[in-house]
């Protein structure tokens, strides 16, 4: 288990080392949640014109878009607890790096495992990338949610670990609720058209 962390905080300081003018004005945007929520609000849109207007099933457009606000709850505030469990400290409160890793956002919390925004990310991109099952769409949301948790590394606010954890965490959070969502909403359409 010490490879392992040591192994951590060696990619740590690699990719936090890894700066630019560019790359940091990137990535500082990358991990900003402010600059998004007009891409949310387009994700929405584009699952009420698919499945609602297009499709003519106006209730499994809003279902999935319910299901979409409940991943989101379920990684955030799942994550948040998980940080509570383990009270692993981020990289800027850890005594071992203090003077070697670069903080563009500041410290954070005092704690950081696991990553709120990969988990957060990676469940909306999971959840979006089954409803609409389009190559283009989920190559783009995939490396959207990679570059957001990748930035996360790139500020100083999270371990590589933190944002693998967070990305597996927001990933079977989309796909359970997914799952329930087209369980409930698609297999009722079935029965009442047969």
């Amino acid at each position: 288990m010490e490879w392992l962390l040591e192994a951590d905080y060696s990619i740590l300081l690699f990719l936090n080392g890894l700066h630019s003018p560019f790359f940091d004005w990137l990535m500082m945007l990358l991990t900003a949640p402010e600059p998004w929520i007009p891409l949310y609000f387009a994700i929405a849109s584009f699952i009420v014109y698919y499945y609602g207007y297009k499709k003519g099933d106006y209730k499994y457009s809003f279902a999935l878009i319910a299901g979409a606000i409940l991943t989101f709850a379920l990684t955030d505030m799942g994550s948040s607890a998980i940080k509570d469990y383990f009270e692993r400290l981020r990289p800027g409160h850890d005594p071992r790096l203090e003077g070697l890793v670069r903080l563009l956002d500041g410290k954070g919390g005092m704690y950081g495992f696991i990553s709120s925004h990969a988990s957060n990310v990676f469940g909306l991109a999971t959840i979006t990338s089954l409803a609409f099952r389009k190559r283009w769409y989920s190559a783009t949301i995939l490396i959207w949610a990679a570059g957001v948790s990748y930035s996360r590394i790139y500020v100083g606010r999270h371990f590589p670990s933190d944002v693998v954890a967070g990305a597996l965490f927001g990933f079977f959070a989309g796909l359970i609720f997914y799952k329930l969502v087209s369980h409930f909403f698609l297999k009722s359409k079935i029965k009442c058209t047969t």
